[in-house]
């Protein structure tokens, strides 16, 4: 699509530059002067200065998106095969849940849970039936939604399973990502996640994922309130654990009166070619955790999914959020899922997940070393050398109209909005080989 990025410019000169034409042309020249100053290393260094450094994006400064496509500062056209770490399932700007925004925006925004507000109870009636569980206590970002039911299996566990006071215990499996709060740090396997940052939260064990044995281990301990697990581990490189690992879970825990928790928050929401990936394999976990494509990626939204048993132990007072179950949130929240249903992206994950594996599959061995995902939550392994890596992948592929991000140092996540087509799923398979084979 372009041959390389446009030639670096300062950001001193650029803001010299941009003072000297406020300066003469006064202050209706500033508005103008900015936007002719906004290329993308613009962005870049105005980010680097005057923010924190705790991520390392790919070099693009996106100003707009539609579909499947985004669009740089300078109007060059990329796929987006991220898809904001699965929050944008449902595409870009889809037009039905930004009119949601819009129409509720217009109307009541936040109330608080201090009052009754008339969307909330109409989204937590659509949102438990359609799960099919008693209720959902809503908060807005998936790491929240992780906290909220590391506090249900807490509470539970005290006042039902008759677990002595404090003396719970929660068990995660190594790879696990559930974000970066303090309690989501302490069940990590990663050290850049919680390398520095301690003491840890106690109560929290660690086993391997993907390991029946191990979990049945450590569910002799009567003291475990649940296990928590992502169906598929995303940030860990798309690890799909062997069939029937999921069925194994929910029996042990229901064995030795555990609570499964499912951290559905990227799995979740139609991207693995199912509605919840532990559809797969016919499970019902006691908790379902979601986020992410919850809002189609235009606010902020989570939620905790369980049964009566264990959502009515946390009394007034003892959990909430200040948005949590907020008008404009809940109204979003509808509309996101809404159009998952309608537009059956369920169904058209499976469908071009197996068309995109299958195109993956005819790249170089000695280039990519495994092929793995479920749906439309895939991942490339690249074999590292000299000239080649994940990294350098990701930016070739950028160059040649295609975005995507390592993670794990040799891994590439290829994760498209759900409503990409079976055409643009060529197109890409065709920019991928392209850039694979000019290593």
């Amino acid at each position: 699509m372009f041959s390389k990025l446009v030639q670096r410019r300062s950001l001193g000169a650029l803001c010299t530059n941009l003072r000297a034409s406020i300066s003469s042309a006064g202050p209706v020249a500033t508005e103008s002067s900015l936007e002719e100053a906004l290329n993308s290393d613009y962005v870049f260094d105005r980010e680097a200065k005057y923010g924190a450094h705790n991520y390392h994006p790919l070099p693009v400064a996106l100003e707009r998106g539609k579909g499947v496509y985004v669009w740089d500062v300078e109007g060059r056209r990329y796929f987006d095969f991220l898809s904001a770490y699965s929050a944008v399932n449902q595409g870009h700007c889809h037009p039905k849940i930004v009119n949601a925004l819009k129409s509720q925006a217009e109307k009541l925004t936040l109330t608080s849970r201090a009052f009754y507000n008339d969307v909330l109870g109409e989204y937590e009636e659509y949102i438990t039936k359609l799960f099919n569980y008693n209720k959902i206590l809503p908060m807005n970002t998936g790491v929240e939604g992780g906290e909220t039911a590391c506090k249900l299996a807490r509470k539970w566990a005290y006042t039902v399973k008759g677990v002595p006071k404090y003396k719970a215990q929660i068990i995660f499996a190594a790879g696990n990502f559930w974000g970066r709060t303090m309690s989501a740090i302490s069940s990590s396997t990663d050290p850049s996640s919680y390398e520095g940052f301690g003491p840890f939260m106690p109560g929290f064990q660690v086993i391997p994922y993907n390991d029946l044995p191990a979990l049945e281990r450590a569910l002799q301990d009567p003291n475990v309130a649940a296990f928590m697990v992502e169906p598929i581990q995303g940030e860990a490189g798309v690890i799909v654990p062997d069939d029937g690992y999921l069925t194994g879970v929910r029996q042990l825990c229901s064995a030795h009166n555990v609570l499964f928790i499912a951290d559905e928050v990227q799995t979740g929401l139609a991207r693995t070619g199912k509605m919840l990936a532990v559809d797969h394999e016919n499970v019902r976990p006691d908790i379902v955790v979601l986020g992410k494509a919850l809002s189609g990626g235009v606010y902020p939204v989570s939620g905790v999914l369980c049964d009566d048993e264990v959502m009515l132990t946390i009394k007034p007072g003892e959990h909430g959020s200040t948005y949590g179950g907020n008008p404009l949130a809940c109204r979003v929240a509808m509309a996101s899922l809404e159009v998952i249903e309608e537009e059956k992206l369920a169904d058209n994950a499976r469908k071009m997940g197996e068309l995109l594996r299958a195109e993956l599959m005819k790249t170089p061995s000695d280039i990519v070393t495994d092929v793995r995902g479920k749906g439309l939550l895939n991942a490339i392994v690249i074999k590292e050398t000299k000239d080649c890596d994940a990294w350098k992948v990701c930016l070739r592929l950028r160059d040649n109209g295609l975005l995507a991000k390592p993670t794990h140092g040799d891994v590439i996540r290829l994760a498209p909005p759900l409503t990409i087509k079976e055409d643009e799923i060529q197109e890409c398979s065709e920019i991928i080989h392209k850039t694979l084979l000019s290593f």
